[in-house]
């Protein structure tokens, strides 16, 4: 009998919401059988997007909200407050087992203390870090953390390692994966207290391939595959490569566009540089999962459109299957 994941999605976060959102949704039951998604929001909103779509009605259902949490309020009171908002009823239904995971593009905020207060650590986990996957030339990174824990200790940092490194071998597929501290240079000596720290705690961490120290310069190169960092540096290395990223593929497309003859050769190589630059799209890994909670929760960026969306839904298949919380409660108690 095929297993069936459900998924809490909120329906009213995000820029383009409900619109994107309910699209990505729509798409992601039409890719998969084996996913079952309830779209929390404003039942009258969501179900006028929804009539604009074909799809399998048993694959969707809709749950009310009736309130929004928006980016501009304080996480903690909102959360507290807005208990019929489309965040928390969606994250009770995790917390309550009536769904197996949990996305959103709403308030980074909200989500990051609904996920500690609500869904719930894992016993033994000290902070639960967002962990996103980037693209490099050896295939991906996992970055954490990316924006959780900008306060971020030594032991913390640590766990990031232990539960990056779970992630990366059983999501992933990548055997006994490499972990490295993001620093300003290579050797043991350099870097802050923070990591100064950090370093000998990893070094003789046996449950890690702990490589060393990774310079920002080397990520994009796939130097390691589980990068590890407190949420400032995090956020600042992600939001630089998202940026860049879409300078770059601007940069080229309107080099490509400028004269006849680059024209002509665009044409001639349009499928080899589609498949480049999807390649370092980092919208086709979904989102960033906080790693450590008792039910998988899932942040997109406020932008997503409906294929990050997609993605993300998908994505939880994965991380159910594969059963990761139960991976960490053996690892980290």
């Amino acid at each position: 009998m095929q297993n069936i994941i459900k998924v809490a999605v909120d329906a009213m976060g995000g820029d383009n919401a409900p619109g994107q959102i309910v699209k990505g949704t729509v798409e992601a039951v039409n890719e998969r059988n084996d996913i079952k998604v309830f779209l929390v929001g404003r039942e009258d909103i969501v179900n006028s997007e929804l009539q604009q779509y074909t799809y399998n009605k048993d694959q969707i259902e809709v749950v009310h909200a009736s309130d929004i949490i928006t980016n501009d309020e304080a996480p903690v009171m909102a959360i507290r407050r807005k208990k019929d908002s489309s965040i928390v009823v969606a994250m009770k239904m995790v917390k309550d087992g009536d769904a197996d995971a949990f996305v959103s593009a709403g308030s980074t905020g909200a989500i990051l203390v609904g996920g500690q207060l609500l869904v719930g650590r894992i016993k033994g986990v000290d902070r639960s870090p967002l962990a996103p996957l980037i693209p490099t030339l050896n295939g991906v990174s996992l970055l954490v953390d990316c924006g959780a824990n900008v306060d971020a200790r030594s032991s913390h940092l640590v766990q990031f390692a232990k539960m990056g490194s779970l992630y990366m071998e059983h999501i992933v597929g990548i055997k006994n994966p490499k972990v490295a501290i993001v620093n300003i240079g290579a050797e043991e000596e350099k870097g802050n207290m923070l990591v100064k720290e950090t370093y000998p705690l990893l070094k003789n961490c046996e449950d890690i391939n702990f490589v060393g120290s990774i310079e920002a310069r080397e990520i994009p190169y796939g130097a390691a595959d589980v990068i590890v960092c407190e949420a400032f540096v995090g956020n600042v290395i992600l939001k630089l490569y998202e940026g860049l990223s879409s300078a770059l593929v601007g940069t080229i497309k309107k080099g490509l566009m400028g004269t006849t003859k680059s024209k002509i050769g665009a044409a001639l190589c349009k499928s080899e540089l589609k498949k480049t630059l999807k390649d370092f799209d980092a919208s086709k890994y979904g989102g960033a999962p906080m790693l450590g909670l008792n039910g998988l929760v899932v942040k997109t960026h406020g932008s997503s459109k409906s294929t990050e969306v997609k993605n993300a839904i998908i994505q939880c298949v994965a991380f159910s299957e594969q059963n990761i919380n139960e991976k960490i409660k053996e690892n980290i108690m």
